[in-house]
């Protein structure tokens, strides 16, 4: 019986490793299968209530977010956050990892305000074991920084990010990928903020980390090209904005297929560049496609979806 369980535990720990190792590769599909086999192992060895489901269920939870599935995403995050709160306490590191998976799903379905709780409460629990200055806090801020954004607080999200930079080029040096990640986020609120030079640094920096660490067809690569796509947009640099996007969909297409939540943001701000460049039969077609994905995705009466219409 020993020995069954032993093998269980190392192949359902090889099962995440292939897992982490296809999310890499931007295989989503493979690695929610692999996901998937892990959380049956760990069902079965431990019993469907252990923290080792939560964990698996956690890594799930940020596959079907990748792959546009955002319900179950959701369904997934929820059960691993009451196994730990069970497991473990409300105060846990485990929790607050459980907390940003839950924002991250709420945020995208338009519950800004749930979002905001759920990453506030994984800061404070964050703080509180690890310090404030450790690089789960820089998580931690990024998650809030992009919902503060959503929610229009531009000032408040630009601190967030801000502080999440500092803490991760402590932590890791200026060049790795983790800064790249916290200089796309402070890149856009200082784009919405109106500070475009400062945006096109911040994304160019980004650009530059992630080709270096990934190689240039990476998905991390796509969307640092649709964010320098947003810059140049908005300094008129139309023929450079409209290549960005062209290039950040072809990556992003190649990596989650053509109905992704990610393809259909890409898409929109592609037609939005063929507008000004007087392409109406383009720019219609962009726009009619990112409805259709939005729709499927999120259903016709999200947020998204009436913004799609607008357009």
């Amino acid at each position: 019986m020993a020995v069954r369980r032993l093998r269980n535990i190392k192949s359902a720990r090889e099962a995440r490793e292939l897992g982490w190792a296809l999310i890499q590769r931007g295989d989503f599909e493979g690695a929610r299968v692999a996901y998937e086999r892990a959380q049956a192992i760990g069902e079965k060895t431990f019993g469907p209530d252990h923290p080792e489901v939560a964990r698996d269920l956690s890594n799930l939870g940020g596959v079907l977010h990748a792959l546009g599935d955002l319900a179950a995403a959701r369904a997934a995050c929820e059960r691993a956050l009451t196994i730990d709160e069970r497991a473990h306490g409300p105060d846990h590191p485990d929790v607050a990892r459980d907390l940003n998976g839950l924002g991250l799903e709420l945020q995208d379905l338009g519950d800004l305000a749930g979002a905001h709780a759920a990453y506030l409460r994984a800061l404070a629990i964050d703080e509180r074991a690890c310090g404030p200055d450790h690089h789960y806090v820089a998580n931690d801020l990024n998650n809030l920084g992009a919902v503060l954004h959503s929610m229009g607080d531009l000032a408040s999200a630009r601190a967030a990010f801000e502080r999440a930079v500092a803490i991760d080029e402590r932590a890791y040096g200026p060049n790795q990928p983790a800064v790249a990640r916290d200089l796309d986020n402070l890149g856009l609120v200082l784009l919405c903020l109106g500070d475009l030079a400062g945006a096109q640094a911040a994304y160019l920096r980004a650009l530059a980390i992630d080709e270096r660490a990934y190689g240039p067809d990476h998905h991390y690569v796509s969307n640092d090209h649709n964010n320098l796509g947003l810059v140049l947009h908005s300094m008129g640099d139309l023929a450079a904005a409209r290549s960005a996007f062209e290039r950040a969909l072809t990556l992003d297409e190649r990596a989650y297929g053509p109905d992704h939540p990610d393809v259909a943001t890409v898409a929109k701000n592609l037609g939005g560049v063929l507008q000004d460049l007087g392409d109406a039969a383009g720019a219609r077609a962009a726009c009619e496609r990112t409805q259709a994905i939005d729709e499927r995705t999120c259903g016709s009466d999200h947020p998204s979806v009436a913004t799609d219409v607008d357009k």
